[in-house]
């Protein structure tokens, strides 16, 4: 299947909680939690849409009229379209699989977190994954938890090195000679994918189905060493958000 590299679609993760960011998330979808004097959703829809994006779905869960609200007042000049997950959450894997009924199915999806402010160049890395069923954006950045690759940087498995756990679909896995790296919670899904989560159950994570079906898909990471992510997850990290803004 051929895709068209000019025709980006993206989703966006908008339908969790925000308990950590909680009084504020007592009121407000962690969506529309201001840094720099705008929602985070208002940050990202805007750099995906300097990215080159076309079509962008959100999903919706926690106060989600609010979010529904917000996109049918605030014009972007982009086709943007809700996921609704009010009735039940769904996980990243789960989320994806009950929006790709709304995307081209020529055309890969980019999946990003409505939570992370980074400098990544995401039209670039759009390009990069073209080919490829998924491409993962990972880095340096020391975690417990590690995906795992090979030297082409084809997925592996996955490993916590605080208490040795491993998770692979393949038989005696040398983890000495795997490269380990940190997820960024950026990523690229083509649609073709999504035939293989039809045996999947209506919830589950989106690195649980990568770890199952990395053996037989071709999915890949892609490093970049100069990251500069921020994970906006905290309040006493809504401050420091302000200051990574103003210093991208």
């Amino acid at each position: 299947m051929t895709y068209k590299e000019n025709d980006m679609q993206a989703m966006i993760f908008a339908a969790g909680l925000g308990t950590r960011l909680k009084p504020l998330t007592d009121r407000m979808p962690k969506a529309l939690v201001e840094v720099g004097g705008k929602p985070l959703l208002w940050h990202v829809i805007e750099k995906l849409k300097g990215a080159g994006a076309k079509r962008i779905v959100v999903n919706v869960h926690h106060f989600a009229s609010q979010i529904e609200d917000y996109l049918a007042q605030h014009y972007f000049g982009i086709d943007i379209k809700t996921s609704d997950e009010t009735q039940m959450l769904l996980e990243t894997g789960g989320g994806i699989k009950k929006a790709i009924h709304l995307f081209d199915s020529d055309s890969p999806v980019l999946i990003h977190n409505v939570d992370i402010l980074s400098n990544v160049d995401l039209a670039s890395f759009y390009s990069h994954s073209m080919g490829h069923d998924a491409t993962l954006l990972v880095s340096e950045r020391k975690t417990k938890r590690y995906l795992l690759f090979d030297d082409d940087m084809k997925l592996m498995g996955w490993t916590n090195i605080e208490t040795g756990e491993v998770r692979t679909p393949y038989n005696n896995l040398d983890l000495s000679k795997c490269h380990r790296y940190a997820f960024s919670g950026i990523h690229v899904f083509s649609p073709k994918l999504a035939e293989r989560m039809s045996a999947y159950p209506d919830k589950f994570g989106i690195i649980d189905f990568y770890l199952k079906e990395c053996a037989t898909a071709d999915i890949r990471g892609m490093l970049k060493s100069d990251l500069r992510l921020m994970d906006v997850g905290k309040l006493d990290t809504l401050q420091q958000a302000d200051d990574f803004l103003n210093s991208l």
